[in-house]
């Protein structure tokens, strides 16, 4: 099969900075689709349709094209948080042609001379500055694609208030083309409310603090709770035990201010989590700690399992930290894991435990029993004050 689809990749260059084979794909395209500000850079002798993307945004009229000699424009490379991807996933490899341009990650990276497998790239394209927030340590590296001429100033607002009003700003307005221009200031010291709409910015972060580390067990006062918080040693032994992996999905049964969903999905960017909460407040709380803490796609769910369960995706692996005693939650968490999956509860009253004593006999597991101790003074001495003990479930569907 030959492809009928060609996605060009453009920059602010134009039609002098494309290959000769993405130029005779649009010479023998019978439509061109793409932004009106890639579609106004084709030079007149063009003759294909040019259609603007619908708003708002659909690939549907470019899918109902098919079989035709069709292009698709995306700025740099369409494979790079671009239309490329998102087609590549509705069409056969065959149907379709990748002929990319320099990104403007690259091209930023080429003006900073930043080796560009160093640099983490974020786009808040659509998506909340929050995201940012997972990434913030002394020394790193960001390239960010922002959505507007207002982003660089709110992601300098955003950086002061974390603490980080240090880090070095560098904004590349209409980077390639020939109004390229830069502007570079500390994030505390940011004065233009707005750039050019179209713009990357590149940080150098900058900060007497480290950061949050990237292992499981984050410090219990990076978040806000309401004494409803898994604790520091026994999350990291819970999320070990969860065993994220990339795109996996996890539901959060009971999730109190929502530290084991949050966890799972800094462990990877792809990684899904769901919060079921019945507290109101609690969501409130939830809702706080998964921004500042750079996971703002955690999915919140109010109400009481197993009610609140019903027409969610099927978890790759469950974790329940509150209601193991209420009538039916471990059963039906059960029976919605995918297979393979793994559940995960804790306990810590006599009548929990028991259930799930009760609920290994017919389904099978490990049963862990975890202490924790902290020293603490008592009089001139220390002491050992033990805190309530843990029993952890582990069961994975076969």
């Amino acid at each position: 099969m030959s492809p009928w689809l060609t996605v060009v990749g453009i920059g602010e260059d134009g039609w002098a900075g494309i290959g000769r084979s993405a130029r005779r794909a649009l010479l023998a395209a019978d439509a061109v689709y793409g932004g009106e500000r890639h579609l106004a850079l084709l030079p007149a002798r063009i003759r294909a349709r040019r259609v603007a993307w619908p708003k708002p945004f659909s690939i549907e009229p470019v899918l109902r094209e098919r079989g035709r000699p069709v292009c698709v424009l995306a700025s740099g490379d369409p494979m790079l948080f671009g239309v490329g991807a998102t087609l590549a996933r509705h069409l056969d490899v065959g149907e379709l042609s990748i002929v990319p341009a320099p990104s403007s990650l690259s091209l930023a990276a080429a003006r900073l001379q930043w080796a560009l497998q160093d640099v983490v790239s974020v786009s808040v394209v659509g998506r909340p500055l929050a995201l940012l927030n997972a990434h913030l340590r002394r020394g790193a590296r960001l390239l960010v694609l922002t959505s507007d001429g207002a982003t660089p100033a709110a992601i300098a607002a955003l950086l002061t208030e974390r603490g980080f009003g240090a880090s070095r700003l560098s904004v590349f307005e209409r980077l390639g083309g020939a109004q390229e221009r830069r502007i570079d200031a500390r994030a505390d010291d940011w004065t233009h409310a707005s750039v050019a709409a179209l713009n990357l910015v590149a940080i150098q972060c900058g900060s007497t603090r480290a950061g949050l580390p990237l292992t499981h067990g984050l410090p219990d006062d990076a978040y806000r709770h309401d004494g409803q918080l898994t604790k520091r040693d026994i999350r990291a032994i819970t999320l070990a035990r969860l065993a994220p992996q990339p795109g996996e999905l996890l539901w959060d049964v009971g999730a109190g201010c929502g530290s084991i969903g949050i966890e799972w999905m800094r462990a990877h960017p792809s990684c899904r989590a769901i919060a079921i909460e019945a507290d109101h407040g609690r969501q409130r709380l939830i809702e706080h700690n998964r921004d500042a803490l750079g996971v703002p796609g955690l999915q919140l769910v109010e109400g009481e399992a197993p009610a609140a369960l019903d027409g969610l995706p099927a978890p790759d692996a469950i974790f329940i930290g509150g209601g193991v005693t209420v009538p039916g939650v471990l059963d039906a968490c059960w029976s919605r894991l995918r297979e393979g999956g793994r559940l995960i509860a804790n306990a810590v009253t006599i009548q929990s435990e028991a259930t799930l004593f009760a609920w290994r006999e017919q389904h099978g597991g490990e049963l862990t029993r975890i202490g924790i101790a902290q020293a603490e003074p008592l009089g001139g001495f220390d002491t050992w004050r033990q805190a309530r003990p843990i029993t952890l479930l582990h069961a994975q569907k076969p």
